[in-house]
């Protein structure tokens, strides 16, 4: 019964977290939309692949999220997956002393990542 209710509370942990995430990358993508409007792009074959990317990525986790609200599968090897890559960006941004970015991305990676794993029982 306790695994139950734990595993429950990790479902839903996963949920909210997923889906606070893949509005996270929303946002990005908005302010990618906007930033040609307020400065100069060196490289706008590249922002375009950023965007497309974020959108696929922010997609990709909400129905994830939905995985785990309709207690399937499918959504829990996206998201391990999707925190695993995050793992490594906050890797990449503490190394390069982006502290501020970095350290919260990979405390809010780590959480997502336990509570997707444990978040699933048949």
């Amino acid at each position: 019964m306790r695994r139950v209710l734990s595993t429950e509370k990790s479902r839903i942990r996963a949920i909210l977290l997923l889906k606070f995430e893949s509005l996270i990358i929303f946002a990005i993508v908005l302010y990618l939309l906007i930033a040609p409007f307020v400065s100069d792009v060196s490289a706008p074959a590249a922002l375009s692949a950023e965007i497309i990317f974020a959108i696929v990525a922010s997609v990709g986790l909400w129905f994830s999220a939905v995985g785990f609200e309709k207690k399937r599968s499918f959504g829990r090897a996206p998201a391990v997956l999707a925190n695993l890559i995050a793992l490594g960006v906050s890797y990449y941004m503490i190394s390069g002393n982006f502290l501020l970015i970095g350290i919260p991305l990979a405390l809010l990676a780590v959480i997502t990542l336990i509570s997707a794993a444990l978040g699933y029982s048949e």
